[in-house]
């Protein structure tokens, strides 16, 4: 399993990943709504490859992708030192280690490129991803409060952060 930033290539493979993990239920889509093509995840990947202070990295072994972490980082002045996160790894290889090593190699890179604050929402019900979180170091600064609604009833969803 190799960590590396993603290409235009995977674009494909990509566009099924997210698909994948949207079906999971914790992410902010729901499953089929909003179903990424090869085209858009492109776009995105040409979007992350100009803003130095972002990145996206994608866990791959051969030609299968088993994860994915976006760090979208500001422009601004007063915003660039810090960073948004979005993961996501296919079902069947969660809990294998794949969200520590996507979470290292997105530090190194944070720490090279100036960024100092690493931000996140999760949803509170998601154990799995709180875990994981919690242990990388970050940290809860609050609660969105009912921000989702889906499977008949309100969610809310916790706002984390890690000073590097």
């Amino acid at each position: 399993m190799e960590i590396r930033s993603a290409s235009r290539q995977d674009s494909d493979k990509l566009a099924a990943l997210f698909n994948h993990v949207e079906d999971s239920g914790y992410m902010l889509f729901n499953p089929g709504e909003r179903n990424a093509t090869n085209i858009q995840m492109e776009r995105q990947i040409e979007q992350i490859e100009k803003n130095p202070h972002s990145a996206f990295l994608v866990a791959a072994s051969g030609n299968e992708l088993h994860g994915y972490l976006l760090l979208v980082g500001s422009r601004l002045e007063r915003t660039r030192h810090s960073a948004k996160i979005v993961i996501g790894i296919k079902e069947g290889d969660r809990g294998k280690g794949i969200g520590t090593r996507l979470f290292e190699d997105m530090e190194k890179f944070a720490r090279q490129n100036g960024i100092r604050r690493l931000e996140l929402t999760v949803i509170a019900s998601n154990v799995r991803a709180l875990s994981l979180y919690e242990k990388m170091g970050f940290e809860q600064e609050g609660v969105k409060r009912e921000s989702l609604f889906f499977a008949g009833k309100y969610h809310d969803e916790y706002f984390l952060s890690k000073l590097l």
